[in-house]
């Protein structure tokens, strides 16, 4: 197991770098190619094995290429109609599974509105914030991604190329997250009394923006593409205070965090507290485009013609939901065991390996949605990058692919299934190229 280069992959690359744009493609892209994959484990068109700890991005949270059922329910719909139409026409398909979906939803959610990926997810719920409060301004966090559209990159301030040259933006505003490790007010939790809470009270609402004019708070009960960051649950509760309070939805983006991937399906859940709007996307689909934006019922309904889309709602789509919706469900106690069990191992020896090397500044995470950040010494904290993508590469080059995030982190999010062995596995790669790094085997940053 392990990377052999091949002219095979690097005729691959070159072909893609003549003829699409570069896009999130960087210095910390591996060599990659995909070809196939099953379970816990995938493989390039040279046949090079790998342990899955990406999950392609969280999308394949029971598995590499889904489950044989899955598969079997894509095939079959495949064979009878791919697309409907359904945001024009009716189909019973969209309609069963929305009825299933809100199954998992607390109770007093009855809206659903689908879609094809976690942004458009997020900008549909912009748009029914803003219609259904009559309130033109939302709110999100430093740090969080709620996609790349323009509605919903407005929300988003993770980094700036993701938003250099694109604006101006939507009427967004933005408060600091709570991010312990690194407390933008120098503090420590919980000591700190919450001054992140605080913050948004005597600062975003007060001199940034009148709390009558926001419709919406945008909130990743676990911030993603921002370091796999883990805020307390006073946090989290007290940004559904004021939300209550001020007569502003609380909008929970489960983009990333949902699906079981926390041991919940809901992340939320985890902090005892309930969202006005859900959006949910990569798992989803079980590896085919889906998005969803689920509303609680009383907030009303949209007018028609107010919103729509072209596949939202797409057939072998909501065929391949569905039918992974039925097994989770069918399996929910072993894949909630699966994740909490396997999440404490891989935290466990994530708490050695801090221990054990300088430059392992920060472990954190939810079940099985983990972040490692990387420093170039504990004392400073500063941000090592280049330790970061040493690891990264050491990794995939031993047999291990892996995913960045933040502006130090890597996350590990394997399939909840993935066998204890694969994952013993994998720890022992990522530990072998951290001791390397740490040795200071890579260029200075």
């Amino acid at each position: 197991m392990g990377f052999k280069p091949s002219k095979k992959i690097d005729r691959v690359i070159q072909r893609d770098r003549k003829v699409l744009m570069t896009t999130t493609k960087g210095s910390d892209t591996v060599p990659f190619v995909a070809a196939k994959g099953d379970g816990e484990f995938v493989y390039d068109i040279s046949g090079n094995r790998f342990i899955d700890f990406s999950s392609f991005i969280a999308v394949y949270n029971l598995g590499v290429n889904s489950t044989g059922v899955v598969r079997e329910a894509i095939k079959r719909q495949a064979g009878r109609l791919m697309h409907s139409a359904f945001t024009d026409y009716y189909a019973e398909e969209p309609v069963r599974f929305a009825e299933n979906l809100l199954t998992m939803f607390p109770d007093g959610f009855g809206r659903v509105f689908f879609s094809n990926s976690g942004t458009e997810a997020n900008e549909a719920a912009i748009k029914f914030a803003r219609y259904l409060t009559k309130r033109q301004y939302l709110m999100g966090f430093y740090g969080g991604f709620h996609g790349r559209t323009m509605g919903s990159l407005s929300l988003t301030a993770s980094k700036n190329v993701q938003r250099e040259r694109f604006g101006p933006f939507a009427g967004a505003v933005h408060a600091p997250y709570a991010y312990c490790y690194r407390c933008p007010f120098g503090k420590e939790y919980p000591s700190c009394g919450l001054a992140c809470v605080d913050y948004i009270k005597k600062t975003t609402l007060s001199k940034d923006v009148s709390p009558r004019e926001v419709s919406a708070i945008f909130l990743e009960p676990v911030q993603g593409e921002g370091g796999y960051i883990v805020p307390p649950a006073d946090f989290v509760r007290g940004i559904r205070e004021i939300a209550s309070d001020n007569g502003i939805l609380l909008v929970a983006d489960e983009v990333q965090s949902g699906y079981m991937r926390t041991g919940k399906f809901l992340a939320l859940d985890h902090f005892a507290v309930k969202a006005d709007i859900y959006t949910m996307a990569k798992a989803v689909g079980a590896g085919l485009p889906m998005g969803v934006t689920v509303a609680r019922s009383s907030l009303g309904d949209m007018p028609e013609g107010a919103h729509s889309n072209t596949f939202g709602g797409n057939l072998v789509a909501v065929a391949a939901a569905q039918a992974q919706l039925g097994y989770l469900k069918s399996h929910m106690a072993s894949l909630e065991s699966q994740s909490k069990h396997k999440g404490r191992l891989i935290m466990k020896r994530l708490e050695m390996l801090k221990e054990r090397y300088e430059i392992v500044g920060d472990v954190r995470g939810l079940g099985m949605m983990i972040g490692i950040e990387f420093v170039r010494d504990k004392k400073s904290k500063q941000p090592a990058e280049a330790h970061r993508n040493a690891v990264l590469r050491e990794c995939f080059y031993n047999g291990l692919l892996m995913l960045p995030c933040g502006v130090s982190s890597l996350r590990i999010i394997p399939p909840i299934t993935i066998s204890i062995k694969s994952l013993e596995s994998g720890l022992d790669i990522l530990e072998s190229a951290i001791s390397k790094s740490n040795k200071g085997n890579l260029p200075k940053a």
